[in-house]
């Protein structure tokens, strides 16, 4: 009787397990056949990639829609920062549009989105966010403003116009975890 249990035990220990190994294959058969064309790199992952079509656009999706922010797109996606711009925030960032990164001298966007300069690029963007939701009128209230990289950048008040680092507030976008403020200049952080 004992050896008829065992030979039982054994074939549903061995059901089981070519039951689970035709599963994974299934499936693993399913997900590369679904995802041949495309190739997901670690880089690619993360709540950024993420599609919502019912939610209110975060500050990233905000610059991705936006033809006026295509460099600073590709600069956020060197510098693989996709992901820290959907964080629940809220965040306030300082967007400039592509005409301000064309004023730069020449070369150095294209410097800039080189991989192996991607910490410098890195410190560039997060001097252009801060924590927070203030409006440019509420902007107003302040001389200074700490930024994600650790920095303050100054924030000047003329007439109407507010200049964060230099760079004139030119209009606000409201976004789901903030607020984008598109600004004519790059701001670059003060060197330490």
């Amino acid at each position: 009787m004992s050896s008829i249990i065992k030979s039982c035990m054994m074939g549903l220990f061995l059901l089981s397990a070519l039951s689970g190994c035709k599963d994974r294959v299934e499936n693993e058969t399913t997900a590369s056949d679904s995802n041949a064309s495309e190739v997901i790199s670690e880089s690619n992952k993360g709540q950024a990639f993420i599609e919502d079509d019912a939610s209110t656009p975060n500050v990233l999706q905000i610059a991705l829609g936006s033809a006026e922010h295509s460099t600073l797109v590709k600069a956020i996606q060197a510098a693989e920062l996709e992901n820290a711009l959907v964080n629940a925030g809220p965040l306030m960032v300082f967007a400039p549009t592509n005409e301000a990164f064309d004023a730069l001298p020449d070369g150095t966007v294209e410097d800039l989105l080189k991989p192996e300069n991607k910490d410098a690029l890195a410190n560039i963007l997060k001097y252009h966010v801060t924590p927070g939701n203030y409006t440019k009128d509420f902007l107003k209230k302040f001389k200074k403003l700490g930024q994600a990289n650790n920095q303050n950048v100054p924030v000047e008040v003329k007439g109407d116009d507010v200049f964060i680092g230099g760079a004139k507030i030119i209009a606000s976008i409201p976004g789901g975890n903030g607020i984008v403020h598109v600004v004519d200049k790059v701001i670059l952080p003060p060197s330490e």
